[in-house]
């Protein structure tokens, strides 16, 4: 009689943890997130035990702080922060979700799951809005002295033979057929779409503008 396949034994603490945040962030004046949801999934052919451990257990609730998740499912876990206190911000406590095996003690993995509380919301989005702009205009400034690095160049050289190939190139293209004439001395293959000259004539009017310029 053949006997069926044996589930390969599972390392302690060796087993992947799939848990959606990886991170909290609480914000003192936005009550609506005060509650955080932490979603278990459970990819596996077997059923999982949950224990959800935390540094801090006096600053927070977590509902269902421990239970099963079926094979190929998942579950929310609810946390609420209920000690939002000044002394509390920027704070970094951590959350520890340890699973097993339904059918055995042993953890088979865990995840960390880090929590902040942060005093506003309003300023945080203010600091990233502040931090964007710098890094736009960085950009700005870097394309700006590249570019007049290039005009340096080229004014006392004129045009360079790059520039000036391309110009040709681009002359010639808006020249050639435009793609489904049929009274053309041209072979087909040089026949060009309507996208393909506008490409030809935006590039062509920049050459212009840089010559212009020397």
């Amino acid at each position: 009689m053949q006997q069926p396949p044996r589930q390969p034994e599972l390392g302690e603490g060796n087993l992947p943890v799939f848990v959606f945040p990886t991170e909290l962030i609480f914000y003192a004046d936005d009550q609506s997130t005060h509650k955080q949801v932490l979603t278990l999934y459970n990819p596996y052919e077997f059923a999982l035990k949950f224990k959800v451990l935390c540094t801090t257990p006096i600053k927070y609730v977590v509902v269902d702080a421990a239970g099963a998740v079926k094979p190929q499912c998942c579950v929310d876990i609810v946390i609420r922060h209920r000690d939002v206190r000044p002394c509390h911000y920027d704070v970094i406590d951590k959350f520890r979700l340890q699973v097993s095996e339904q059918s055995q003690g042993k953890p088979l993995g865990r995840k960390e799951i880090i929590a902040t509380l942060l005093p506003s919301a309003k300023e945080q989005r203010k600091e990233e809005e502040e931090k964007r702009l710098k890094e736009h205009l960085a950009e700005s400034v870097f394309f700006e002295q590249m570019l007049c690095q290039t005009e340096n160049r080229t004014g006392s050289s004129g045009p360079s033979l790059l520039t000036v190939f391309l110009g040709i190139v681009c002359i010639a293209a808006l020249m050639l057929p435009t793609l489904g004439e049929v009274e053309s001395l041209v072979p087909h293959y040089f026949h060009l779409s309507v996208n393909q000259k506008l490409v030809a004539a935006y590039v062509l009017g920049l050459i212009t503008m840089v010559i212009l310029r020397i």
